[in-house]
């Protein structure tokens, strides 16, 4: 009885996790019991690499009356060495963040940070076959992590776990970390997708019934938000029962790369964002030629 009554008495003080209340009207963040506005700051990629960045940086964003900083966490920071962990840096930014009434966002640079893999262990980098390594459109290994490693994946999610237990532990009560981003923009800089041999075999096979299932269950908010897009997605995707494979999508993919030659190459790597660039290129093409005509009539 006595247990149960500290462990009752524990979870009242405990600060209540931060969390997001949803309503007819969309959602909104609660921090300790009360609605939370974000007015964030976001610091640069090498910004947060040591402990007196901390002391020099967060006193000046407090004075801007930001009250929330986005910072990374790279996998090589608090992993240097494999299965020895370090959050020493981690932990003095949340100390600072706590002396000048800031909240923090973490995001994990882990396996991938946008589109590249600069920020896993040298211990990782350097075992090309034990973590193996995305394949390009020319056939030539990458230095991305591929993400159907199984030791990257293993990896990289143990370290993931460690960070995260060790936020719980060490800032529980005071809940200054609001969230923490899962992974930085994983995919692979540059245009096309990973063509190792396991990344070709998936791509060619069926996609997964539940996600088709879904996505037609959200067809309507799609095709409100994004009517040449969806248009284009139904076409190529179809119903659940057609076994439709990522394969399928190929001429998509051509017709993407086609229209898309000559611009600035993005860091999506799925036939899903091109259809974006199909899309806006085609809308362009039509507005050119309905110009031309207005020119050339009478």
């Amino acid at each position: 009885m006595l247990l149960r009554a500290a462990l009752g008495a524990l979870i009242a003080n405990a600060a209540e996790v931060p969390r997001i209340a949803k309503s007819t009207f969309g959602g909104q963040l609660i921090v300790n019991g009360k609605p939370y506005l974000i007015l964030g700051g976001e610091l640069g990629n090498s910004s947060a690499g040591t402990a007196a960045q901390a002391d020099s940086i967060l006193p000046q964003i407090a004075k801007v009356h930001v009250n929330t900083v986005l910072m990374p966490v790279a996998w090589e920071q608090i992993e240097p060495v494999e299965g020895s962990f370090d959050f020493g840096i981690l932990d003095h930014w949340t100390e600072v963040a706590r002396e000048q009434r800031l909240h923090l966002v973490v995001l994990w640079f882990g396996s991938c940070k946008n589109g590249v893999s600069s920020h896993a262990p040298a211990w990782v980098k350097k075992d090309t076959k034990r973590f193996q390594r995305a394949v390009s459109a020319d056939g030539d290994e990458t230095d991305i992590l591929s993400t159907l490693g199984t030791e990257t994946v293993k990896s990289d999610s143990r370290a993931f776990s460690e960070l995260m237990k060790h936020i719980r532990q060490k800032d529980a009560d005071q809940q200054t970390v609001l969230m923490v981003q899962v992974e930085n923009e994983v995919g692979n800089l540059g245009r096309g997708r990973d063509r190792s041999e396991a990344a070709n075999r998936l791509f060619r096979s069926a996609l997964p019934p539940d996600l088709i299932r879904k996505l037609q269950s959200r067809q309507d908010s799609f095709s409100q938000r994004w009517p040449d897009e969806a248009r284009a997605a139904a076409i190529n995707v179809g119903s659940p029962s057609a076994g439709v494979s990522g394969a399928s999508l190929r001429n998509t993919q051509e017709r993407a790369n086609s229209l898309t030659a000559g611009l600035q190459p993005g860091t999506g790597s799925n036939a899903a964002m091109d259809l974006g660039f199909v899309a806006r290129a085609e809308r362009q093409s039509r507005r050119e030629n309905l110009q031309k005509e207005a020119l050339c009539s009478p």
